[in-house]
């Protein structure tokens, strides 16, 4: 049974790759400093997957600390999900975004490399890609024309990653580009749970929907879209782990680096994934729009035609799907 080190394993993408990863006959291991996840995830992943989880509470860019789990544990690939994610924290607080994104990537990669460990895979995101070009995103559109600091940590990274792999060739790299994840596992025991006030669409859904705040704050109706709002590619968040389970599987990690969208191909507005919560929860959501948000793009969603192709990797849940799985953990 091969290791599979997963940093931000407590979080809500990496909490439900360890499920995806365990179910597919991998031993995860949790590196993860819960600064933005709760210690009960751990035990909640034992609940559904049946099997005892090793965590570290370490954070990343103490390289003391990661050497020593390194040393301990053999280790065949590490996923890298850790990193501050909030666009507009982002744009509040870029230098925070920096340190944490970047160091924290730069001292894995210096363990992995000294412990002869060439495997990675790295959680990016469809904000790298340029704004104003044809959709759906392909892995070939232009990037780097980055709209926020964060989308700017991970353009980066992904640039430093591209190099590592054109001169270093030991290396087998995987970005996977993820779009908008929402959703949970079906027991509805884990979610996507953000300490403080939620920033992203669907935890401040569930928190209007269980009256913690008033209302939805949807920022911006005068997009030049449907309906106003903004559009995204919401992928449920079960795929996307699947996503690197079989990125393990089917590519075999083989040397050099690839690039895979990680999306359903199809966007929906703000205001179209509120009524989809609606009718499958019956909650009504009170809606107050403001102003736009720094650092929003009008428009994303990606093409997963190469992951498709490549991965034999597709969508297996929809929209509809996702508010179902939510509706259980209200």
């Amino acid at each position: 049974m091969k290791t599979i080190f997963i940093t931000g394993g407590a979080g809500y993408v990496g909490s439900h790759c360890v499920i995806s990863l365990i179910n597919n006959g991998y031993n995860p291991i949790i590196i993860d400093n819960l600064s933005n996840s709760h210690k009960s995830v751990i035990k909640k992943l034992e609940i559904i997957t049946k099997k005892k989880i090793i965590f570290y509470n370490v954070d990343i860019r103490n390289k003391k600390k990661l050497k020593y789990i390194f040393k301990k544990h053999d280790c065949y690939c590490v996923i890298h999900c850790a990193g501050l994610k909030v666009v507009a924290e982002s744009v509040e607080n870029p230098i925070s975004y920096f340190d944490h994104n970047i160091q924290s990537t730069l001292s894995l990669l210096e363990c992995m490399k000294e412990k002869k460990i060439f495997n990675f895979i790295f959680s990016s995101s469809a904000s790298v890609y340029n704004d104003n070009q044809s959709l759906p995103l392909k892995e070939t559109s232009k990037a780097g024309n980055t709209k926020n600091p964060y989308g700017t940590t991970k353009y980066i990274i992904e640039k430093i990653l591209m190099d590592i792999a054109n001169y270093d060739d030991r290396w087998s790299i995987r970005i996977a580009r993820y779009c908008n994840p929402i959703g949970n596992h079906s027991s509805g025991l884990i979610q996507e749970n953000p300490k403080g006030i939620p920033s992203n669409l669907i935890p401040h859904i569930i928190q209007v929907a269980q009256q913690k705040l008033s209302r939805l704050k949807v920022y911006g109706k005068n997009y030049l879209t449907k309906d106003g709002t903004c559009i995204r590619d919401y992928i449920h968040v079960m795929d996307l782990a699947d996503g690197h389970s079989v990125m393990l599987k089917k590519n075999k990690l083989k040397k050099g680096l690839k690039i895979f969208n990680f999306g359903t191909g199809k966007g929906y507005s703000v205001l179209e994934v509120v009524r989809a919560f609606e009718k499958l929860t019956g909650i009504l959501i009170p809606i107050e729009f403001t102003k736009i948000r720094k650092g929003d793009v009008p428009v994303s969603f990606c093409s997963p035609k190469k992951a498709l192709k490549e991965l034999n990797w597709k969508t297996k849940y929809d929209l509809d799907q996702a508010m179902i799985d939510i509706k259980k953990i209200i």
